[in-house]
């Protein structure tokens, strides 16, 4: 497991929001800017595991607790 398998889904947020921040300010080099997307595209993906992993825990709950209902995820 990688270290950002790792991660809580809050902490690969929180890391996000500060490579965000990183990229709105004026005088980051284009080289470092590139890397830090693709830290932030790594940590989005992460994100992203972590949604659907809970998101098929939830489904599987409510299986087995009976529910006909399943469980989704709103994503923006």
């Amino acid at each position: 497991m990688s270290d950002r398998q790792a991660l809580t889904f809050e902490e690969a947020m929180k890391k996000l929001e500060t490579i965000v921040h990183k990229l709105e300010q004026e005088d980051v080099p284009l080289e470092k800017a590139i890397n830090y997307y693709q830290e932030g595209m790594e940590l989005s993906k992460v994100c992203n595991d972590i949604l659907k992993n809970a998101q098929e825990k939830m489904t599987n709950i409510l299986i087995e607790n009976g529910e006909v209902a399943s469980f989704e995820i709103q994503g923006d």
